[in-house]
């Protein structure tokens, strides 16, 4: 409510009903975050790293939820102990070697960063279900010729639809929601996420809620239109995952 009513009005009676609504507020917040290209910032962040965690974390898992061996369960444990490093450590070394790479303020280089953030994530998720999923489909495909790249793409892969959908919702909220990783190795208000130029509208010596709420709601909006789109997956990987 506060985000549709005039300035005048909230400073009138701030916990009050409106009685007046006005767009005004979400035009010019929408000109301050520089929303269109803030949202196809966050855009190709969120969905490029989101493809390359599902499909190499996929693949990563594939092996090690297949092969006993001595090197997968090693490689196994190498990914979860990645779930206990924060980002924090990382940021003074990771810098440098951006710079040195030429990869900052580079999308590229921000795909890099949060895919090896959540790849032990993926691995987690995806080694957990293939090894409930049936050996003998694959044994089946084996006989008919098929090798281990295309049993793994035309067989496997399909059956994790359920669990790919969680996961990808999962990457969705975490990778959206981030503040750290876009405002250290992406500098300049064109490069910038959504949430980090409403972060940037934060002024230590006053609050203007008529600015503040409406760039909340464009921050989150795209999540709930993701969210409704994939609900129907996310309930059906939560229901595979209990049952197995």
């Amino acid at each position: 409510m506060i985000a549709l009513r005039p300035a005048a009005d909230v400073a009138a009676d701030p916990l009050g009903f409106p009685t007046t609504l006005t767009l005004d507020n979400f035009f010019r917040t929408a000109q301050q975050l520089n929303y269109g290209r803030s949202l196809l910032n966050s855009t190709i962040f969120t969905v490029g790293s989101s493809i390359v965690i599902v499909i190499v974390g996929a693949m990563v898992s594939y092996p090690i939820a297949r092969l006993a061996r001595g090197w997968t369960n090693s490689l196994y444990r190498y990914f979860i102990l990645g779930l206990t490093i924060p980002i924090f450590v990382l940021l003074a070394p990771l810098y440098l070697l951006f710079r040195d790479l030429h990869l900052l303020n580079t999308h590229i280089g921000t795909i890099l960063i949060y895919s090896a953030m959540n790849l032990p994530i993926a691995v987690f998720f995806f080694s957990s279900f293939m090894r409930s999923v049936p050996v003998e489909l694959e044994e089946a495909a084996a006989l008919d010729g098929s090798g281990p790249y295309r049993t793994f793409f035309t067989i496997v892969f399909p059956l994790m639809r359920p669990i790919v959908a969680t996961l990808a919702v999962t990457l969705v909220l975490s990778l959206w929601n981030d503040l750290i990783v876009p405002l250290i190795f992406m500098q300049g208000t064109d490069n910038r996420t959504v949430m980090s130029n409403a972060f940037a509208l934060i002024d230590p010596r006053k609050a203007d809620p008529t600015t503040l709420f409406p760039a909340a709601l464009l921050g989150v909006a795209p999540l709930i239109i993701v969210f409704f789109i994939l609900q129907r997956q996310i309930v059906d990987g939560i229901a595979a995952g209990a049952v197995k």
